[in-house]
């Protein structure tokens, strides 16, 4: 795509600049002349602000982040809302917005690009890029139901309103919605994609042999909420690593997403403290081992964290928040409990 191609799909974006961000910064709210939000990412917050209507100031479509001082337009948005990499995608999901129909094929090419190859990190990252934000959707009310409502940070969470699931290549496709996570390396390269299908009715897992699957290249990535540095904490399942966030939610996590990648997962060069998220079964005692070991090759400092029932998110249903603050906080280091401790509100 030229530039004066990307030029036209920013300005006729801007020209319905509140719908795109309703659509895609769904986390924001309207404030004047301005839509308000977290970050192009679509986190809740109101560092960064979007230029609803054209003015002396620029046109419409135009946003910055006060908190870091970037700056772009709503193909930007698109891009790092549905975590895309490629520009062509980029211009796909706006011409699918703007129901513009498909650019003409250039004169060389006389073949339809092949698709993606069935769990391959290039499907997982087109089904990622064509789901949708979580706040308002039916990932949220599950979330909601397992006593996770403090969503900051999971912009690498989304919603599928129809994911396929095919039980075994016997067995007709199905069509369920689903939450779609993505899988990261250390660089923020999406290099699969985990499924959890959900009931809507019940606002609970799909009732199939195998609601959870994953896709793409898995060992040593993981999910992650928020950006590695000096103290992190790694646990197996996305539920059980948002429930901990529950009390500790500026500290960043990752879910490896099964006990045998979570002994394998990678850390950043920065760590020096790791928390294992350790769950109560024998597969969680071996990954709690294994990451011990590499951990203590590494310099890095390991603290397990345990759950008084089966895991975290059984914890905090069960025993309720100020359980699970007063378990986290007997298992932190003091200065992690003033550093990232979430207080009960008063």
């Amino acid at each position: 795509m030229s530039r004066h191609d990307a030029s036209d799909l920013a300005q006729r974006l801007g020209r319905q600049a509140e719908a795109v961000c309703r659509h895609y910064l769904s986390s924001g709210r309207r404030e004047g002349r301005y839509w308000l939000v977290g970050d192009a990412r679509n986190t809740p917050g109101r560092s960064m602000y979007v230029r609803l209507k054209d003015s002396p100031k620029g046109p419409a479509g135009k946003w910055t982040d006060a908190a870091t001082g970037e700056h772009g337009d709503l193909l930007d948005v698109i891009r790092e809302s549905c975590g895309l990499i490629d520009f062509k995608d980029v211009a796909e999901e706006a011409r699918a917005f703007l129901s513009m129909p498909p650019p003409e094929p250039e004169p060389r090419q006389h073949h339809r690009e092949s698709p993606a190859p069935h769990g391959s990190p290039v499907a997982a990252r087109r089904l990622f890029g064509m789901s949708q934000p979580i706040i308002g959707s039916l990932v949220q009310a599950y979330l909601r139901e397992r006593g996770i409502t403090d969503l900051r940070g999971t912009g690498n969470l989304r919603f599928h309103p129809r994911c396929y699931y095919r039980p075994d290549e016997r067995s007709p496709t199905e069509v369920w919605p689903a939450m779609i996570a993505a899988v990261t390396d250390l660089d923020g390269k999406i290099t699969g994609a985990h499924r959890t299908w959900l009931d809507p009715r019940r606002r609970d897992k799909a009732p199939i042999d195998t609601p959870r699957r994953a896709m793409g290249d898995l060992l040593g990535n993981a999910v992650r909420f928020g950006i590695g540095g000096e103290v992190m904490a790694a646990g197996e399942g996305i539920e059980t690593v948002l429930s901990l966030r529950q009390v500790l939610p500026d500290m960043p996590m990752l879910a490896a997403l099964s006990a045998g990648h979570l002994a394998a997962c990678q850390f950043p060069d920065t760590l020096r403290r790791l928390y294992i998220v350790r769950d109560n079964d024998l597969a969680g005692d071996g990954a709690r081992d294994g990451l011990i070991e590499r951990a203590n090759a590494a310099g890095i400092e390991a603290i397990v964290i345990s759950p008084e029932l089966g895991d975290f998110n059984e914890d905090l249903r069960t025993l309720g928040i100020d359980a699970l603050r007063t378990e986290a906080r007997l298992q932190l280091a003091p200065q992690d409990v003033a550093r990232f401790m979430m207080l009960a509100s008063t």
